[in-house]
């Protein structure tokens, strides 16, 4: 969600990084295919020739595909195989996905083109780069993928347009026939030869290319909601001391607890607020959403820490069918079908949930007059006149229950295809794009919590709060207004929106407590 300046990525035969990926999808880092990786990929096609001449049946060189392997392919129409595969596999239906996603896709498909493991010319990994470097994107229709043989459909989308054919956005993002694009950018369409269009769509790059977006997103996330949940605290009177260290670590060594309570215990330090009751308060105990709220941003925390390291394992890998072995062979494998990484998707979207379920919690806490501590009901200038923030938390619980219904997996779904050939599939794809409407969702959830939190602080007019927590509400209130009568809530939820998801949010609290993570 923070931008970068742009760079350029050089991509070898071994892996990428998440930096990298986020680099050329997000922030049109330009690409440069090093001398290594073009010596490897001419190897490996050497290989390729060899067998497109011969008569072994090879899958994809000289057979058909899917559930029609067994047909052999006459030398003289192998160029129309590969060229009548991209045309009939490129059947996605619907709105185009997002831009960013369809630039990690090319990214990483090229990624697997320069690992040498494909067999596909230097001239088709080039114009791959090329596409990156001038901006262009295939449209790539939202639904047709089902995770295996890897994101077909998605895929054979882009290698549609480097045929020149299909639709793209020219880097302004106007929509245009590709041909026409790549006349203006000075790209000649490529002619596909043996295996190329195979290789061009036999990899999870979609799915890959949004879980390593979602990690990147849900650890910034994570943080905003330590603030936010610092901030309810505060707001509701509640006690730091359950957030000491000596409480964490040493009782439950749970890695992101511990980085989690460590945040809001110094997001609190120095709260005139927290000081203020300390002594004298009746309590025993705060509610769970707000105690417990390290437990359960600590766990999203883990889960995106081991969505991650599935996904950089993924990034290490050569994913095609056949793959060509640094011996020669050409050998049919399963490494295309995207379970390992439709797994942690929906696992990502279970835990991101959750989440924003406990931020709701603590928003309707400080809405209500009989929970909130003295805080006046539904946080309005004149209740009864005013509603104040009331319906902000309807829509907050509107998006909550939408990440509920969002959470349930879709790798635990299969329908076969390819006439029973591919009789289990990963579905990662959905799994994919559901969590990208999650991920969303949560940015907008920790929105409300932070202006309902921010209003709530502001209702302790006697006491000072936190120098971090006052710094968040200042950077806050440079586009939402502070208490006040009611007002138009929408554009100021959605200026909150935008300070979440720009990276801001986190900026101000970090410019006070230099070590949150």
């Amino acid at each position: 969600m923070v931008s970068e300046s742009n760079k350029t990525v050089n991509l070898g035969t071994s892996g990428v990084s998440f930096e990298d990926v986020i680099s050329v999808a997000r922030h049109d880092a330009k690409v440069v295919i090093t001398p290594e990786a073009i010596a490897a990929i001419a190897k490996t096609r050497t290989y390729i020739d060899e067998y497109a001449a011969g008569g072994v049946p090879v899958y994809g060189v000289s057979t058909g595909f899917g559930a029609l392997a067994n047909r052999h392919i006459d030398v003289k129409d192998r160029t129309q195989l590969q060229k009548s595969l991209i045309r009939s596999h490129a059947a996605g239906v619907g709105p185009a996905v997002e831009r960013e996603v369809v630039r990690a896709l090319l990214f990483l498909r090229l990624r697997t083109m320069t690992s040498g493991r494909t067999g596909v010319r230097v001239e088709v990994a080039q114009i791959y780069a090329d596409f990156l470097n001038a901006g262009i994107t295939p449209v790539v229709p939202e639904f047709g993928s089902l995770g295996c043989s890897g994101d077909l459909a998605p895929l054979s989308h882009c290698a549609l347009a480097m045929m020149g054919e299909g639709v793209v956005h020219d880097a302004s993002g106007k929509e245009m026939p590709s041909l026409d694009a790549m006349k203006a950018a000075g790209i000649t369409p490529i002619e596909l030869e043996a295996k190329e269009g195979l290789a061009l769509i036999n990899g999870t790059d979609g799915m890959l290319g949004m879980l390593i977006m979602a990690c990147a997103d849900l650890y910034q996330l994570c943080t905003v909601s330590d603030i936010t949940a610092a901030m309810s605290i505060e707001g509701l009177l509640g006690t730091d001391r359950v957030f000491a260290p000596d409480l964490h670590t040493p009782l439950r060594p749970q890695i992101g607890q511990a980085v989690s309570a460590a945040n809001i215990y110094a997001m609190l330090r120095g709260s005139g607020i927290v000081a203020s009751h300390l002594e004298n308060d009746s309590r025993v105990q705060d509610a769970y959403s707000l105690r417990c709220a390290p437990q359960v941003a600590g766990a999203v925390r883990d889960t995106v820490d081991y969505a991650s390291t599935i996904a950089s394992r993924e990034l290490q890998s050569s994913i095609d069918n056949p793959v060509v072995l640094p011996d020669g062979r050409v050998e049919s494998n399963g490494n295309f079908h995207g379970a390992p990484v439709a797994y942690v998707l929906d696992f990502l979207a279970i835990a991101a949930a959750d989440l924003g379920s406990i931020a709701e919690r603590r928003t309707d806490r400080m809405l209500d007059q009989h929970r909130s501590s003295g805080l006046p009901p539904f946080l309005a200038n004149d209740p009864g006149v005013d509603s104040g923030l009331m319906i902000a938390q309807y829509t907050q619980a509107g998006l909550v229950s939408e990440n509920k219904r969002l959470a349930t997996p879709a790798s635990v779904d299969s329908i076969p295809s390819s006439a029973m050939q591919e009789d289990h599939v990963s579905m990662g794809w959905s799994a994919a794009r559901k969590l990208r409407k999650v991920v969303e969702n949560l940015s907008r959830i920790l929105a409300i919590e932070l202006v309902t939190s921010a209003r709530a602080i502001e209702f302790r007019k006697e006491f000072t709060p936190a120098p971090a927590t006052a710094n968040v509400v200042k950077e806050l209130r440079k586009v939402v207004g502070g208490v006040g009568p009611d007002r138009f809530l929408s554009p100021e939820l959605e200026a909150a929106v935008t300070l979440v998801q720009s990276g801001k949010v986190v900026e101000a609290a970090k410019a006070v407590v230099k070590e949150l993570r």
